[in-house]
């Protein structure tokens, strides 16, 4: 059965890795980068690099144009609607962490933040931290068999004590996409507030923050085909006007005094320092290169490229799924083969896929396992490459058991 990429040749790195005989199949921890974003950042380090926003001078305006045109692009992305919702950090992580300051003073004793069995730890520590700081609740909603936040558990749990639930939209472990208009309506029936950690589900379809209805998402720019260091937050009018800064010093100042200081509004209240420049830019590219395919075809090939994966794993004995994947990836264990073994012969048959515990090891101690092997896809992987990693995970297995 053969399953083409139309957009494998958009990818130049593709090729590369090809010639080096190595099959990349790790897109959930990051994807490589189409041809217009590489395009996009020679043109900009090409032409002058500046700062953005304060400069006079001709290359900082045309920075801040381009700066700025990105932001309006990931609000599109996103349907988010006023681009100055849209906030620019360090990546997911950062934006995760800026929520958990900023929104510190909002909580009192005893209150609680509701979040995931699921979450990768980026989702879990800075709650987990926050709670511990200021002497809060942190309850977890468990599984079920599919790997799925159980809804009835959930309504048990978040409750009038609810002053904050933070989920994942897509498991990076498990590939099980959550119910978020469920979760959503129970958290706001209490008047929490809702963040949804999008850095997985950003990339398999196009999501509308606006009928989704939370307060803040966040999403990895890496993760979609963009730069690195670049992290995204949307975050409602309403709910940025209570979320304070973590971060102090460059273009979010007003005004500054010896003993006392201002500081601007969403969005770049929130944007200290010097902003990644090139990485916004770029991320501004991909977004108009992802624009222009057809989402339709995108989610068929990826889909039918997923379940060609599932099934050759099923088919094989002794291996475990975790949970019931139903997009991008696959996590699974091998009756009796330690995963870092199974890892290492992969290697060396150039495959690259992940194995560990995936950044959620709470997850992986539930399911009693001390890692598992990651397969995950993207828009530019066919058959072929599938085709090569169940001939090398066939040779690997034939040796280690």
């Amino acid at each position: 059965m053969m399953i083409l990429s139309p957009w494998r040749a958009d990818f130049p790195a593709i090729a590369a890795l090809q010639r080096q005989d190595q099959t990349y199949l790790d897109n959930a921890a990051t994807t490589q980068k189409p041809q217009a974003l590489l395009d996009a950042l020679a043109h900009y380090y090409a032409n002058g690099a500046a700062n953005v926003h304060r400069a006079q001078h001709l290359p900082g305006a045309h920075a801040t144009q381009a700066f700025e045109d990105s932001r309006r692009k990931a609000a599109q992305w996103l349907n988010a609607g006023d681009s100055g919702q849209i906030i620019f950090t360090h990546g997911a992580t950062s934006a995760l962490n800026l929520l958990a300051y900023g929104l510190e003073h909002l909580f009192q004793p005893g209150d609680e933040i509701v979040i995931s069995a699921l979450e990768h730890h980026a989702n879990l520590l800075p709650w987990q931290q926050l709670a511990q700081r200021r002497d809060l609740k942190l309850l977890i909603l468990p599984l079920d068999a599919d790997g799925v936040i159980d809804l009835e558990a959930a309504n048990r749990l978040i409750g009038p004590r609810t002053r904050l639930l933070a989920v994942s939209q897509l498991s990076n472990v498990i590939g099980a996409w959550q119910p978020l208009p469920a979760l959503l309506a129970m958290a706001q029936a209490h008047q929490a507030l809702t963040v949804i950690d999008g850095a997985q589900g950003v990339v398999h379809g196009r999501h509308d923050v606006q009928a989704l209805g939370c307060d803040f998402y966040v999403f990895s720019s890496h993760k979609l085909y963009g730069p690195d260091g670049l992290g995204v937050l949307f975050g409602r009018n309403q709910a940025l006007q209570q979320l304070r800064p973590w971060q102090f010093g460059g273009e979010m100042v007003l005004d500054a005094n010896y003993h006392d200081a201002r500081f601007r509004p969403a969005p770049l209240g929130f944007e200290a320092g010097t902003p990644p420049v090139s990485s916004v830019i770029g991320l501004g590219a991909t977004l108009d290169y992802l624009s222009t395919l057809d989402q339709d075809a995108v989610n068929a090939h990826e889909a039918a490229l997923h379940d060609y994966l599932l099934k050759g794993l099923e088919a094989r004995n002794g291996i475990r799924l975790l949970g019931r994947p139903q997009v991008a990836l696959a996590s699974f264990t091998v009756e009796g083969v330690h995963n870092s073994d199974l890892a290492h012969l992969l290697t060396e048959q150039g495959i690259a896929v992940r194995a560990g515990h995936h950044c959620a090891m709470p997850l992986l101690k539930s399911f009693e396992l001390a890692g598992a092997i990651r397969v995950s896809l993207a828009l530019y992987n066919d058959s072929e490459d599938v085709e090569r990693f169940f001939e090398a995970l066939d040779q690997a297995l034939e040796m280690l058991r």
